[in-house]
C-alpha cells in the first residue's frame, strides 16, 4: 500500500521516485507497442479499436458515446472516428437516444461481441506468456499498488 505522502522528501527518496516513474513510463511504452504490433499483424486492427471495444464489451446494454470518451480519456472527436469505422466494419451499432436525439448510443453487434472476445482470449495468452515470471501473490501487490497510485493521482485532479 502506498503510504501518505511526506511535506518535503530526501534527495535521495526523490531521486528514487523518479528511477519508478522512468522505469513505469518506460515499460508502459513497451508493453503498448508490442499490444500494437501484435494486434495490427494478428487482428489487423489498433489499439484504439482494441480499447473502444473492450468498453462496449463490458456494457452489453451499450454506452453513450459520451460516456464511452470519458472512460477512454479520450475526445469526442475521437471516439467517434473510431466508431465509425467499427460501424462501417459491423462490430459496432449505433442508435440515436430516444428523448435526445443529439446523444446516440452504441453497443457491439453479436460479431463484434464474437470478434473482441477472440481478441480478448489471445491477450490474455499475450499478458500470461509476459508475466510468467510474476508470482500471483507479488502481481496481486504490484496490481494494489498501482491501483492506489491510480487512485492518489485522480484524487488530486
Amino acid at each position: 500500500m502506498v503510504a501518505a505522502r511526506p511535506a518535503a522528501l530526501a534527495p535521495q527518496a526523490g531521486k528514487e521516485r523518479l528511477r519508478l516513474w522512468i522505469r513505469i513510463l518506460r515499460v508502459s511504452r513497451l508493453i503498448e507497442a508490442e499490444l500494437r504490433d501484435k494486434l495490427k499483424t494478428e487482428f489487423d486492427t489498433t489499439l484504439p479499436r482494441f480499447d473502444v471495444m473492450a468498453a462496449l464489451y463490458r456494457e452489453p446494454d451499450g454506452m453513450l458515446m459520451s460516456d464511452l470518451s470519458r472512460y477512454l480519456l479520450v475526445s469526442n472527436g475521437n471516439v467517434t472516428g473510431i466508431i465509425d469505422r467499427l460501424v462501417a466494419d459491423g462490430f459496432v451499432v449505433r442508435a440515436l437516444r430516444e428523448g435526445d436525439r443529439r446523444t446516440s448510443m452504441v453497443s457491439l453487434t453479436k460479431s463484434g461481441r464474437t470478434f473482441f472476445a477472440k481478441m480478448a482470449a489471445v491477450h490474455e495468452g499475450w499478458v500470461n506468456a509476459r508475466l510468467a515470471d510474476i508470482g500471483e501473490g507479488e502481481a496481486h501487490e504490484l496490481a494494489s499498488v498501482l491501483q492506489s497510485f491510480r487512485s492518489n493521482w485522480e484524487a488530486e485532479t
